[in-house]
């Protein structure tokens, strides 16, 4: 490439992507992006909506590849707030890999819509984060919900670089379409295997921002709750965590540090598959990813997966809530009000995909290597841990930012909400570490108020609340 070419594609030359994605910055539109924006605009009752909302919500697609055809889904809800555009807009994720945020992250966690025990009626979550931010959930990679391509290979070769250049891209085309949230303070956050999937995105997002000023995207931070960060961390403490809290023997925690010598999380050995095997009997019929609360009965054959992956997990309230996502987005009608293209609805919708969880193609043992890269950079980074996770537990969490060496600005304390404990915090140069009390690995799903607060300070760029001191009262 000529030092000509270099200047006119400075992007390129940085992140050094492939040909192929620099194509996809093409991009297409109609003349006027409110036309597209008010085509996708949600304007009647989803099916099921005995409630009404003062709010604007949309969803529809965005072509990330033209050439396959490879498009993903997104459904973006405003903040209910007279003038939205002054709140901050959030892009949420899921993980899996090949778990959909919109069935998780919109229908159990943060968003306002959530399903009831009969699968086709809604109601209003009280604490929806949309209270306090837009948020925009993608069904990312293309496989995932209602997320396509033309090309089915596509679904065979997801792994963690495309999807984080797929991201991009269509966070690009996003921005074109609704211009009106282009200055708007701009973060991301996620869980589980979106430990990977959001710092990777925050890491383009800075060097394309870094090649580009007079299109930048307008990013303030992240923040990752139960993240998977380091695989020899993130193994190391969940033993400890099993093995402390009672639910392995000793016997098995040695074999456990021993024959999975801490291997990568996604292809162990035979030997330590073996010994896996004798730690899920020893875990008996519990789920692993809230170990104090209700297993779902509605498939009493199905048993803790070894491949631990995000989202496969159960509400506090109802432990069947992954059994309603699939009633109701299956239906004809729900689909035809989200805007689903029937030429390319899936045969079944599914709240993960085997398929691209078993083919996934490029999964790095770590990304602390992206922290240190991104923390000198002065963007607002929290890492949040819901403390009776046994997947990716607090244990875990702890090891990865002790990796870091990071000097401590704010000590170990706790922090409060409604004058009851709500979880313990500690601030780092560049970083703030957040455990929930009582949450399990879907934070926002087990204590939504406590998310919600959690959220809120995040935000503001505050420290989580203190207890406040007692009303002190006059003596007569």
């Amino acid at each position: 490439m000529t030092n000509s070419e270099c200047s006119q594609l400075l992007f390129i030359c940085i992140i050094t992507l492939t040909p192929l994605f620099l194509n996809n910055i093409n991009f297409a539109f109609a003349t006027d992006p409110f036309l597209q924006q008010e085509q996708d605009r949600i304007v009647s009752a989803l099916p099921g909506q005995n409630f009404n909302v003062t709010f604007k919500h949309y969803s529809g697609y965005i072509t990330v590849n033209e050439e396959v055809g490879r498009t993903l889904f997104y459904w973006f809800i405003e903040a209910d707030h007279i003038d939205p555009t002054s709140k901050p807009l959030l892009l949420w994720f899921n993980g899996g890999p090949g778990c959909s945020s919109i069935a998780y992250g919109e229908a159990e966690e943060i968003g306002p819509f959530h399903i009831n025990s009969d699968g086709k009626t809604l109601y209003l979550n009280p604490y929806s984060w949309n209270q306090v931010a837009n948020i925009l959930y993608i069904d990312s990679p293309t496989g995932v919900g209602f997320s396509y391509s033309n090309n089915s290979s596509d679904f065979l070769n997801n792994g963690d670089k495309r999807t984080a250049e797929d991201n991009l891209i269509f966070l690009l085309k996003w921005f074109k379409r609704f211009p009106q949230y282009k200055k708007t303070d701009f973060f991301i956050s996620g869980e589980s295997y979106a430990g990977h999937y959001v710092p990777q995105l925050s890491q383009l997002i800075v060097k394309y921002n870094s090649a580009t000023k007079q299109d930048s995207i307008n990013f303030k931070g992240y923040m990752v709750g139960n993240a998977l960060i380091d695989d020899f961390r993130d193994q190391l403490g969940m033993f400890q965590f099993m093995w402390s809290s009672g639910m392995i023997s000793d016997k098995t925690f040695k074999l456990l540090n021993v024959l999975c010598d801490f291997q990568s999380v996604e292809h162990p050995s035979k030997s330590c598959e073996k010994i896996w095997e004798t730690a899920y009997e020893e875990l008996g019929n519990i789920d692993p990813y809230s170990i104090f609360t209700a297993t779902c009965h509605a498939n009493d054959n199905q048993r803790v997966k070894r491949k631990r992956s995000a989202g496969r997990i159960r509400s506090v309230y109802d432990p069947c809530t992954e059994k309603h996502s699939t009633i109701y987005f299956n239906q004809p009608e729900v689909q035809k009000i989200l805007h689903v293209d029937p030429n390319h609805k899936p045969e079944k919708w599914q709240t993960c995909s085997d398929v691209v969880n078993t083919n996934w193609k490029d999964s790095p043992r770590t990304v602390l290597d992206i922290y240190r890269e991104l923390i000198p950079t002065g963007l607002r980074i929290w890492i949040f841990s819901g403390n009776t996770d046994a997947v990716v537990p607090v244990t875990s969490t702890r090891y990865s930012i002790n990796a870091l060496k990071l000097p401590t600005v704010s000590p170990w304390r706790a922090w409060y909400d409604n004058g009851e404990v709500g979880g313990w915090t500690q601030e780092y140069t560049g970083l703030t570490f957040v455990t929930v009390r009582g949450a399990g690995h879907e934070v926002p799903l087990h204590t939504p108020k406590l998310a919600l607060t959690l959220l809120k300070s995040f935000l503001a760029g505050t420290s989580m609340p203190t207890l406040e001191p007692p009303t002190l009262t006059a003596a007569y």
